[in-house]
């Protein structure tokens, strides 16, 4: 299933949604002029579990970016078109609705916070990896959490492929996202004892916890008080 719009208008420009996908397209972009040295990029950039561990443990890696920023920067790298092509879209259906309703400087912190839990949450199942995890699934999956709490009813429009046919329905976001959900948990947990991040090359761990941390947060944050726009 592809979401290819909500049906769930907003009062205010989601100013934040727009640069975040602007500097998210900017990193992707710069990547792309790296060639071999994509994976030192990475290594620099991404987070590596088991660095970060060394760094809780008061033994950081001797490198010029300290691995407790790489919880903020890990989340404007992607590993390839499709990666950075859904989470943009993702970002762009749902975001706008959430910076609608906390407010552009709140939701700007919401954001990061999920995606650093996120990374945390993948981090704490899995600390001595040294498979570097990067990407924006998992503060996005805290901006999912959040929607589907506050907009449950939203109707979202689906692309629904049948076999070489496709078609689209409108899905209620408590069953679209209700469903995602379900399969991140799901990858989550059999996910255990390998190296938690699975032959396709997905966190689901960051997915799962980013969409908890944003049912929790959001509240928090004041998704469900009225704000002057």
């Amino acid at each position: 299933m592809i979401p290819l719009k909500d049906e769930n208008p907003i009062s205010t420009t989601p100013i934040v949604v727009y640069i975040l996908i602007a500097i998210n397209l900017a990193v992707f972009v710069h990547q792309l002029t790296l060639g071999e040295q994509i994976e030192d990029f990475f290594q620099l950039y991404a987070v590596i579990p088991k660095e970060l561990t060394a760094s809780f443990e008061g033994n950081p890696p001797n490198q010029s970016v300290p691995e407790m920023v790489t919880l903020v920067s890990s989340q404007f790298l992607h590993g390839g078109w499709m990666h950075i092509g859904f989470n943009m879209l993702y970002l762009s259906i749902f975001g706008n609705n959430i910076e609608d309703s906390l407010g552009h400087s709140k939701f700007l912190l919401f954001y990061l916070t999920c995606g650093i839990l996120a990374s945390l949450t993948h981090w704490f199942f899995d600390m001595q990896s040294l498979i570097p995890t990067l990407g924006a699934s998992g503060a996005i999956a805290g901006v999912m959490g959040a929607y589907v709490l506050k907009y449950p009813k939203a109707r979202i429009l689906t692309l629904i492929p049948l076999g070489i046919i496709f078609t689209t329905i409108r899905i209620p976001a408590i069953f679209f996202l209700g469903f995602w959900f379900l399969q991140q948990a799901i990858s989550s947990f059999a996910s255990l004892g390998l190296t938690n991040v699975t032959e396709d090359g997905i966190a689901y761990w960051a997915h799962s916890g980013g969409f908890i941390f944003g049912v929790i947060i959001g509240p928090m944050m004041g998704l469900f008080r009225d704000r002057i726009k």
